[in-house]
């Protein structure tokens, strides 16, 4: 196994023994490493003689190096090159270099000694003359020839770039004195400073970020609309937080039956807009209780026959399974509606009260009659499993002005006309209190209200009504507090209707005592 070149002594090659120089005793370089220098060149050939020692034999030692000019250091041992590949075992012939412009490589010829080395290729072109003295042995490099120099079209010089504005001097930050660093002067913005470009990424040019315009003087700065935000009503506030606190406690098994926090819903058709939500109170939130009102909205049919159907229901808090009693009740009118809403729409379409008070009523007595049916099936009395109902029918047609209002149990329907406010079912809860919304002066002709505790009220609408239904947690306040209706009085009395996150901040309008939660349907006609 061959040794390492650049130890002294003597290594055995293939054929021949070859003396290695031993490394010049020079004083080493400035950084630590020894000095390295170039071997004195043969003033025949041009080519750097061999170190004391080395007597390379023809085609079987190294051969002379190229002349890699003078200002390359090369280490010791990469003087002469690598041993050259001679003929024997395993070792075979190895053919000159290819000359130029020659598709086969030439047959070799013996060389002296009568080894197979191929003789001195012919000069070639582009290869300077120092490199050419001595013949290519097997570990020379071959330089290939260099191709010749085709002489193409002259273009002209290009037009000069433009010479641009020159960059501003930045003077010099000197410390202003131990521990008060001297901030660096801004750098100036405008028509006349070049685009900077993202050091170290190469990137296209940016310009400099524009300083923030200031407002003119004597001008206040332009705000946008304000958000909605939930306040409360009175000297006091309440007792209760206005956001939601702790999350009802869910069953893995019924994941279906939860009830979100809050239902917001809105439609517009003709030449009315309808606003619903659905909200729950402060004393469930804070609480950790679910929801007990629901809000349903729906369409049934297509074009002027449609309907629109908004039903709301609020549970007794003392009851258990309120919530789930009012959402049952809520999808059992529903259904009741969808199924009649061809023979519905033809009644209000042609204003027939009287069926539509009797056929309203049947569909409401249906869904009470369920719960009561619930309720004997847990095992409980049957008004323990109960609800108040609000319903509301709207056509889709622009030319039918009727608007029907239908219920039982607690809540409310209420109209705001000429900005006072209206109670469509007197004598329902307690009486007024001393500003809050009066009873309707006399019932429009073919209204009335039905026995039994159903309720029943069919009006024609004026432009500029707004029509409200609402559960027993926003009808007690509309009724007992006269901030309330006063509040929504001059809120929704002018301009267009409010939007979603608007008619919601309106709804949870709190005033003290009132912790239930609160359900509304409003419609504004244009």
């Amino acid at each position: 196994m061959p040794r390492d070149p650049r130890l002294t002594g003597e290594t055995a090659y293939a054929q021949g023994d070859v003396t290695v120089p031993p490394e010049p005793t020079e004083p080493p370089g400035p950084f630590g490493s020894p000095r390295l220098s170039v071997p004195p060149a043969d003033p025949a050939s041009g080519n750097p003689v061999a170190g004391p020692g080395a007597t390379p034999e023809a085609g079987s030692g190294p051969g002379p190096a190229p002349a890699y000019g003078a200002s390359a250091e090369l280490p010791p041992w990469l003087w002469g090159a690598p041993p050259a590949r001679t003929v024997g075992p395993g070792f075979g012939q190895v053919p000159p270099p290819r000359p130029a412009g020659q598709d086969s490589p030439p047959t070799p010829t013996a060389g002296p000694g009568g080894s197979d080395v191929g003789q001195d290729p012919p000069a070639r072109s582009g290869v300077p003359a120092s490199r050419q003295g001595a013949p290519d042995g097997p570990g020379r490099p071959a330089y290939p020839p260099a191709p010749p120099a085709s002489a193409g079209p002259t273009l002209p010089p290009g037009p000069s770039a433009p010479a641009g504005p020159s960059r501003p001097q930045v003077p010099p930050v000197r410390n202003a004195g131990a521990g008060q660093p001297q901030a660096l002067p801004a750098r100036p913005v405008g028509p006349g400073v070049p685009q900077e470009t993202a050091a170290g990424t190469g990137g296209a040019p940016h310009a400099a970020s524009p300083a923030p315009a200031a407002a003119p003087p004597g001008r206040p700065p332009v705000r946008g609309p304000e958000r909605p935000t939930v306040s409360h009503l009175g000297d006091r506030a309440p007792t209760y937080a206005a956001e939601p606190g702790a999350l009802p406690a869910a069953d893995p098994a019924a994941l279906d039956d939860l009830t979100p926090d809050t239902v917001l819903e809105g439609a517009r058709y003709g030449t009315y807009t309808l606003r619903a939500a659905s909200v729950r109170g402060d004393s469930a939130r804070y609480r950790g209780e679910a929801r007990r009102d629901c809000l349903l909205t729906a369409r049934f049919g297509s074009g002027d026959d449609a309907l629109v159907l908004v039903v709301l229901a609020g549970g007794d808090r003392a009851a258990p399974g309120a919530g789930e009693a009012a959402a049952e009740l809520c999808h059992t009118v529903a259904a009741a509606v969808g199924r009649s809403r061809e023979r519905l729409a033809d009644d209000i379409r042609a204003g027939r009260r009287e069926a539509l008070r009797s056929g309203l009523q049947r569909l409401t007595d249906r869904g009470y009659g369920r719960l009561r049916a619930r309720a004997a099936e847990l095992g409980l009395p049957e008004d323990a499993r109960t609800a108040g109902l609000r319903g509301l029918l709207l056509p889709l047609d622009p030319r039918c002005p009727h608007r029907v209002c239908f219920g039982a149990g607690p809540g409310g329907v209420f109209r705001l006309r000429a900005g006072e406010w209206q109670d469509l079912e007197p004598g329902t809860g307690s009486p007024p209190a001393p500003g809050a919304a009066p009873t309707a002066p006399d019932p429009e002709p073919g209204t009335g209200t039905g026995t039994g505790g159903f309720r029943f009220r069919a009006s024609v609408a004026r432009p500029g009504d707004t029509l409200l239904l609402c559960s027993g947690g926003l009808a007690e306040p509309m009724r007992e507090e006269a901030l309330l209706p006063s509040e929504f009085a001059a809120r929704w009395s002018q301009g267009e209707p409010p939007g979603l996150a608007a008619f919601l901040a309106d709804t949870q309008l709190r005033l003290k005592g009132y912790a239930a939660d609160r359900t509304a349907a409003a419609v504004w006609e244009a």
